[in-house]
């Protein structure tokens, strides 16, 4: 599913106008983003939790050159879903085909 079908779904089922759905959407990425950038976590009972993850120095290799390459500490985005999410997702027998980019001929 893409940003689209998604807008489209939320405006079908609540009856807002997809333009306003997609403002909407648009505005929740960007404070998710906000937030997440300024050092702290969003919480959202039911659903999870957007979070940042320490990762910890490292050597790693530049494999073109062949030189160790000091990688240094930082954070990365990380999403936590709640206990319902998963339990939700767990009753899924199979997935679904997804049509990603790069499918449609």
């Amino acid at each position: 599913m893409r940003k689209a079908d998604l807008v489209n779904q939320i405006a079908e089922k609540t009856g807002i106008p997809k333009v306003d759905v997609l403002v909407t959407l648009e505005t929740m990425f960007k404070e998710v983003k906000d937030t997440l950038s300024g050092g702290e976590n969003i919480y959202i009972r039911g659903f999870g939790s957007f979070i940042t993850k320490k990762r910890a120095a490292k050597i790693g290799r530049n494999i073109k050159k062949n030189v160790a390459v000091h990688i240094p500490e930082h954070y990365i985005p990380a999403f936590k879903p709640a206990k319902e999410f998963v339990a939700e997702v767990k009753k899924l027998k199979e997935p679904k085909p997804d049509s990603g980019p790069g499918d449609e001929l």
